[in-house]
């Protein structure tokens, strides 16, 4: 009974508040523009309510509050109208066109470095990077007899793979210089600029090509087993993480080797440059998917150069944070 009774005491007491018909607020609570919360927290959303009274006053002055605009690519996008006052920035090309690439900005686009050795190679001597090596070879065989000569689709789950180590070895070198009060010697920002280039690999090749629901399945799987594994490979052996990631690499480097040899041979079509990739790599407007293959190549290539770099450093007693990171280095 008493816990009835309380029941119908607060029943009583927000009845009329939930319930009962107000008075109009500038007509946006019959228009439903204001939350029930406000009809209960009336000074807590007071603000809000009267930047959204604004917001439909100037919006109508000037045709509506969301304004239809053209995008680059064909498709319509809105503006939005934000209480916190942040818009974003518009943004234009060299040749005066404007940007159309929301996820990368036209200062994080580069040349890249096509004349880096390719053919590098870390010999292993030691017994952990022996087993490192043996490691990303074991992991080779099942994927070239999984996906044979389909490159593209090898490529897509290639790099959401590759994309992983950079963002892990960041967030743990991260978490450390806020634990250690430290310095990371710029290895931090090093790591997660790989993890975003593997990411723009991985954009630019869903240009190329779409995975099959059972590409997404195995993704899913690589993905979360990859993920744990190096974070907890990280934790116990940098040296030994890095060293993986350094073969993972020169692997990388083999398997778009395969690929420029199958474009150069006529087996695969060497289709226009996804237009991603032309202004993200400043390729010319004419670029071939070759052109594109072979500076994801390059990127590789300094992925494994960073990566052997910091094995090495672990191996000689340094730190990371003791020695500059190759920022930009690609």
């Amino acid at each position: 009974m008493s816990s009835r009774m309380a029941g119908a005491a607060l029943l009583r007491h927000l009845g009329p508040r939930l319930f009962a018909a107000e008075p109009a607020v500038s007509g946006l609570a019959a228009r439903g523009a204001i939350p029930a919360a406000a009809r209960i927290l009336p000074a807590r959303m007071a603000s809000t309510a009267a930047e959204a009274a604004s917001a439909k006053q100037h919006g109508s002055a000037g045709g509506g509050t969301e304004k239809q605009e053209e995008a680059a690519g064909g498709q319509s996008k809105k503006a939005i109208v934000s209480y916190w006052g942040i818009e974003p920035p518009k943004l234009v090309k060299a040749d005066g066109t404007e940007w159309r690439w929301p996820c990368f900005r036209p200062w994080d686009t580069y040349t890249s470095d096509t004349l880096i050795d390719v053919k590098k190679h870390h010999e292993p001597t030691t017994l952990p990077d022996k087993a490192a090596y043996l490691l990303v070879k074991s992991l080779r065989v099942p994927m070239d007899l999984f996906f044979q000569r389909r490159h593209a689709s090898h490529a897509l789950l290639l790099e959401t793979v590759a994309a992983v180590p950079g963002m892990v070895g960041g967030m743990l070198l991260h978490l450390r210089s806020l634990r250690r009060f430290e310095h990371s010697g710029g290895w931090i920002r090093a790591l997660l600029e790989e993890a975003e280039n593997e990411r723009m690999h991985l954009m630019t090749f869903l240009e190329v090509t779409q995975p099959r629901w059972w590409e997404r399945a195995l993704v899913l799987a690589a993905q979360g087993a990859f993920f744990n594994a190096y974070f907890v490979g990280y934790l116990l052996s940098p040296k030994f993480a890095h060293r993986v990631v350094g073969y993972l690499e020169e692997e990388a480097v083999h398997s778009y080797t395969e690929y420029l040899k199958d474009l150069e041979a006529g087996v695969i079509d060497n289709t226009p440059a996804p237009a991603i990739a032309i202004d993200y790599w400043r390729l010319p407007a004419d670029a071939k998917l070759k052109d594109v293959v072979t500076v994801v190549r390059a990127d590789e290539a300094h992925h494994r150069d960073v990566n052997h770099f910091a094995s090495d450093i672990h191996y000689q007693g340094m730190k990371l944070k003791d020695t500059p990171a190759p920022l930009g280095y690609h």
